[in-house]
């Protein structure tokens, strides 16, 4: 878990029941396996736009939500907190006299809507002369009445509590008779029943589940006092309960023996070896600063992606629309034009809210818009943006992006990040091919802590588990490592990633961005990319 998950959960009062105004009331187990019925839906949407239009708007889009959640929460012995949550409501957005207006309620009647909707047109109206120019909206072809689930096998919400719970105990157990002091972990499951209608002439319901299985083991030397943990190595997915079943064709095995995940995660299996890898940090050697040739696993390059790359490639960040809190971008439009050299020819990213597996994947985004999959890098060479329906046209674009969000019902929809993803190496090459190409490098599995500045170009990024390699073998396990960066240079001195064979997805449940906050869940995917020069700090040093 890293910093920004950590304080997300921090915000929960995760061993009580203080929990963010987003996630609802808390309800009964049970009660996660209902949905609202269509036509009720299609009712609400329906009252709602035909009172926007008779208040004057000439656009609107009702989104009915139901979001649900579970999360059940131990530690060693002890299962802290079992919460299962709801908020359900409609949002109504509206374009009047070329402005936005929007506003929500919980009461799901006709009527309610309805007066809704004239809160919102009456807003836009009262906005309108206070923009210089009117919103510009691209335009999107009607899809009808239209369905899309995420395609998993096991709903995670109708598997019973009790299995939950032996399942983290289970995992617990097998974490301390491995040698650890402290165990914590984490299930938390989430489903959003999203109902979108817009007068363009779409009802689009979807039906969109994620899965999360996090844990933190640590191992303590009593002698001396000091500690070390070890994250799970799991990734949040767009996934059912099938995820947490441990398949082996989920499974690889790395050169040094680390085994990580794919689409199939072995919680047990994982938490064993945390204890003992957790143990392992606390005897070995702290890294000598300097200069190396990185070796990165795709369970730690999808943070550096969506740090140095997701990020500032949102065309609201680039714009100076989030400056006052998620910040801005060095990469303005003026180096979109130029196709700027964000790396070298190695390096193609993509963003994609299509992809299986992801968090991001969803048929229509929160404006209606089919999604798809786009290039943001090709060939070293910036070559685009993310945006929504209301920002394409500065970009000199004719269509939505399709990556409109919002986190509740409750929230008005904004551009935020899609799954934004390293695509593999075009020739055949596997992680032990390119650690033998490598003289004096770190090979970094799995997040750590990192930092990074307002405009997404100098960083620092740290990591669970580092590897020393000397002449193309992997010697001994080291500690404290952290690299610092500036984005463009680092992507420019990539100078291979691995084959397909290797791709992997890793990811965030807790991206936070707009005022009020909003939180959105993203995945980022790689095979093993090797970074040549990179500058390595030891993070255990005192200046003092």
């Amino acid at each position: 878990m890293h910093r920004r998950d950590f304080l997300a959960f921090g915000t929960m009062g995760v061993g009580g029941l203080v929990l963010p105004s987003f996630f609802g009331k808390v309800i009964a187990a049970e009660d996660l396996n209902s949905a609202l019925d269509v036509g009720f839906k299609k009712g609400l949407a329906d009252a709602a736009m035909n009172a926007a239009k008779s208040a004057g708007a000439s656009y609107c889009d009702v989104r009915v939500g139901r979001y649900l959640r579970q999360f059940v929460i131990t530690r060693e012995k002890n299962v802290e907190n079992i919460v299962n949550t709801e908020s359900t409501g409609v949002g109504i957005r509206v374009l009047a006299n070329g402005a936005w207006g929007f506003a929500a309620t919980n009461e799901l009647s006709k009527e309610a809507v309805a007066k809704a909707a004239q809160q919102a047109v009456a807003i836009a109206k009262a906005n309108a002369p206070q923009q210089s120019a009117p919103v510009q909206l691209a335009p999107v072809k009607g899809a009808g009445e239209v369905s899309w689930k995420t395609p998993i096998v096991k709903n995670s919400m109708a598997v019973p509590i009790k299995d939950k719970v032996e399942l983290l105990m289970g995992v617990n157990a097998a974490a301390m008779e491995a040698g650890a002091d402290f165990v914590n972990s984490i299930l938390f499951l989430v489903n959003e029943q999203k109902y979108f209608a817009s007068t363009d002439g779409s009802y689009i319901d979807q039906d969109v589940h994620r899965i999360w299985a996090p844990m933190t083991v640590t191992a303590v030397d009593k002698t001396s006092g000091k500690f070390r943990t070890r994250e799970g190595l799991s990734s949040p997915m767009g996934l059912g309960f099938e995820y947490l079943d441990g398949a082996a064709s989920g499974k690889t095995v790395l050169p040094n023996g680390v085994t990580v995940y794919g689409n199939s995660y072995d919680m047990k299996e994982d938490a064993v070896a945390a204890a003992k890898q957790a143990r392992a940090k606390l005897k070995a050697p702290s890294v000598k600063p300097g200069k190396y040739d990185l070796v990165l696993d795709p369970s730690h390059t999808w943070l550096t992606i969506h740090e140095s790359v997701g990020h500032p490639l949102e065309l609201d960040r680039v714009l100076g629309y989030e400056a006052n809190y998620a910040g801005t971008s060095f990469a303005t439009m003026d180096k979109l034009q130029a196709h700027f050299q964000y790396g070298s020819d190695k390096v193609n990213i993509v963003a994609d809210k299509v992809q299986p597996g992801s968090l991001g994947a969803v048929a229509y985004d929160d404006e209606g818009v089919k999604t798809k999959k786009w290039d943001l890098i090709r060939d070293g060479k910036l070559v685009g943006y993310q945006a929504i329906r209301d920002q394409v046209h500065i970009e000199g674009k004719k269509e939505s992006d399709g990556c409109a969000y919002a986190d509740s019902w409750s929230n008005v929809q904004f551009q935020r990040m899609a799954n934004v993803s390293l695509e593999p190496g075009k020739t055949k090459q596997s992680v032990a091919d390119m650690i033998a190409g490598v003289e004096d490098g770190i090979y970094i599995i799995g997040d750590g802590s990192f930092s990074i500045d307002q405009q997404r170009y100098n960083a620092q990024f740290g990591g669970q588990l580092f590897y020393e390699i000397k002449n193309g073998k992997i010697t001994q396990q080291i500690e404290d490592v952290a690299y610092q960066i500036r984005t463009p240079e680092f992507w420019n001195a990539c100078v291979g990633v691995c084959d397909q064979s290797d791709y992997r997805l890793g990811g965030s449940f807790f991206d936070g961005k707009g005022q009020p906050a909003q939180v959105s869940a993203v995945s980022h995917g790689s095979s093993t990319a090797r970074f040549n020069g990179i500058n390595v700090i030891n993070t255990a040093r005192s200046l003092g």
